[in-house]
């Protein structure tokens, strides 16, 4: 069996400032991604917004996310995030200088 990825791409309030953006944001995502991966809904709070995408091959769909951040202006804005789907710990992708990251 395939092992599953969870992505967390995690904007504060002051990049995504409305639900309909952050929805925005979801649709550009699932139309990019397609059947490679399921992207799995969001949470708002806490001062943070989340989408969470669900994928067999992480590398690939964050690539594929990242030119839909960047074309939306919204790469700088994001923390993106990983961890298995059975996994409790999860691994920053990007940006580079962060080391740390959790769900509010």
């Amino acid at each position: 069996m395939q092992a599953l990825y969870q992505l967390v791409l995690q904007f504060g309030e002051e990049a995504l400032s409305s639900l309909e953006d952050l929805i925005a944001l979801e649709d550009a995502l699932i139309e990019e991604l397609e059947d490679s991966a399921d992207v799995d809904g969001h949470d708002i709070g806490s001062g943070q917004a989340n989408i969470f995408v669900i994928t067999p091959d992480l590398a690939k769909t964050f690539e594929r996310v990242k030119a839909v951040l960047n074309e939306l202006d919204l790469l700088a804005a994001v923390t993106a995030a990983y961890r298995t789907e059975s996994g409790s710990d999860y691994t920053v992708l990007w940006p580079h200088h962060v080391r740390s990251f959790s769900i509010s």
